[in-house]
C-alpha cells in the first residue's frame, strides 16, 4: 500500500476515528484504524464493537492495499506535522509516514487488516432521510437528560420511536424527563421503539453539518446514520424503556412566563451558593415576581429577583438548578413558561412558542 494525501484531511478523519475507539492498548486490534487504499481514494474504518465509523477521502494511490494502524499514535504523528502533503507507504509490518516538504520520517507498527472485525450494515431500503438541522435540534433537547446509573441500563440512552408523520425522542434519569417530537415530510419505515446510546448521538452533534440531510436506518440490533462521506452505526441498548407517557401531566393548573436569558443569568449567579451535593435552589413566586435563592451552609447565601408573568398565590418550589439550567441552554426563543399544579408535583418547562418539546422536572423537598 502506498498513497499521498493532504495532511489536514487525513488528520481530521483520524481524529474522528479516535473519538470512536475506546481502547488505548497498542496491541489490540480495537485500538487500530483500518486504512484501505484503492484507486483515487482511501477508506478509513474504526470501531469499539458497539459504535462503528467509516469514511472515504481522496488520495493519490501508487499501490492499493489495506492495513490497520494504532490510531492514538497516528493521531499524535499527524498533529505534529505542518500542513502539506504526506507520503504513506506500507513496508512489511509497518507503515512509513513522510511529509513531502520536511526531512522527517515516522515508522509505525501495524496489524493485519484480516483481523479487523466486519462492520454491521443495514439494507438500503431501511434508510430514510431527515433534515440534519431538525435531527440535531432533537438530539440537543434530550441527550443531556440520559441517566448514568448503569444499574438501570435501559435509561442509559435516548428512546426513539416513530409516530404518525414523524419521530419522538425521550430521555429520563428518573428525576427529570426530556421530550421532543418533530414531524417530517419523508416516508419513515415502521420500526419498534429503540434505545439509542448517547455516544453516537453526541458524535452526530459534533460532526454532522447543520445543512443537508441525514439518513437513518433502524434494525433489530443497530442504528445507522449517513451524512456527507460519513457512515456511523451503533448497537442499540436492549431493555424496556419506562412508560414515559405516564409521567407527562395531562394538564397543569398554573402557568408562569419569564424571559429565558434573565432566568438563565440569575440561575448562574444564584447557583454559586448551592450545596454541591443537592444543588437545591428555591424559586419563590408572587404576582409579577420570581425570586431565586440558595444557601451553602457556613459559606453564604444568594438571592435574586426577576420579573415574570404570574398572578397566582405565593408559592415556593425547590429544584435542582442543573435540571432547570440545562433545558434553558437548549431552548430557543425569548421566553419560557413554567407550568405546575402543586409545589411538590412535577413541573413542566417549555418554550412559550410551542416547538414540540418540553422538559419535566420533579421538585425537591423544601426542608
Amino acid at each position: 500500500m502506498k498513497f499521498t494525501c493532504e495532511k489536514n484531511a487525513f488528520a481530521r478523519e483520524i481524529s474522528f476515528a479516535q473519538e470512536i475507539i475506546a481502547s488505548k492498548n497498542a496491541l489490540s486490534i480495537m485500538s487500530n484504524v483500518l486504512l484501505e487504499a484503492s484507486e483515487g481514494s482511501l477508506s478509513l474504518k474504526a470501531t469499539d464493537i458497539k459504535v462503528s465509523f467509516e469514511t472515504v477521502i481522496p488520495v493519490e494511490t501508487s499501490a492499493p492495499g489495506s492495513i490497520t494502524v494504532f490510531c492514538d499514535k497516528l493521531s499524535g504523528i499527524l498533529a505534529s506535522i505542518p500542513e502539506g502533503d504526506l507520503d504513506v507507504e506500507q513496508d512489511d509490518s509497518r507503515i512509513i509516514i513522510k511529509p513531502t516538504f520536511k526531512k522527517v520520517r515516522f515508522q509505525l507498527k501495524t496489524i493485519s487488516s484480516e483481523k479487523f472485525p466486519e462492520l454491521p450494515e443495514a439494507p438500503e431500503e431501511a434508510f430514510f432521510a431527515v433534515p440534519a438541522k431538525d435531527l440535531k435540534e432533537m438530539i440537543a433537547q434530550v441527550v443531556f437528560a440520559v441517566s448514568d446509573d448503569e444499574t438501570r441500563y435501559f435509561m442509559n440512552g435516548v428512546y426513539l420511536e416513530k409516530t404518525d408523520g414523524g419521530l419522538v425522542m425521550v430521555s429520563t434519569d428518573g428525576r427529570r424527563l426530556a421530550f421532543v417530537k418533530r414531524e417530517f415530510d419523508a416516508e419513515i419505515p415502521s420500526f419498534k421503539g429503540v434505545i439509542v446510546p448517547p455516544k453516537i448521538l453526541n458524535l452526530v452533534m459534533r460532526r454532522a453539518p447543520d445543512e443537508g440531510l441525514i439518513e437513518l436506518a433502524i434494525t433489530d440490533k443497530n442504528i445507522f446514520l449517513r451524512f456527507g462521506s460519513y457512515r456511523v452505526s451503533s448497537v442499540l441498548i436492549e431493555g424496556q424503556f419506562p412508560n414515559y407517557q405516564k409521567v407527562i401531566p395531562e394538564s397543569q393548573k398554573t402557568k408562569v412566563s419569564v424571559n429565558r436569558n434573565e432566568l438563565l443569568d440569575a440561575l448562574k449567579r444564584v447557583s454559586i451558593f448551592v450545596e454541591q451535593k443537592s444543588r437545591r435552589t428555591f424559586f419563590t413566586l408572587s404576582p409579577g415576581v420570581m425570586i431565586l435563592a440558595s444557601e451553602e451552609s457556613e459559606l453564604g447565601t444568594a438571592r435574586e429577583e426577576i420579573p415574570c408573568s404570574y398572578d397566582g398565590p405565593d408559592t415556593t418550589i425547590a429544584l435542582n438548578y442543573k435540571y432547570v439550567e440545562e433545558p434553558l441552554k437548549v431552548i430557543s426563543g425569548e421566553r419560557v413558561q413554567i407550568e405546575f399544579t402543586e409545589a411538590n408535583r412535577a413541573i413542566t418547562l417549555s418554550p412559550e412558542e410551542d416547538r414540540g418539546f418540553f422538559h419535566i422536572v420533579m421538585p425537591m423537598q423544601l426542608e
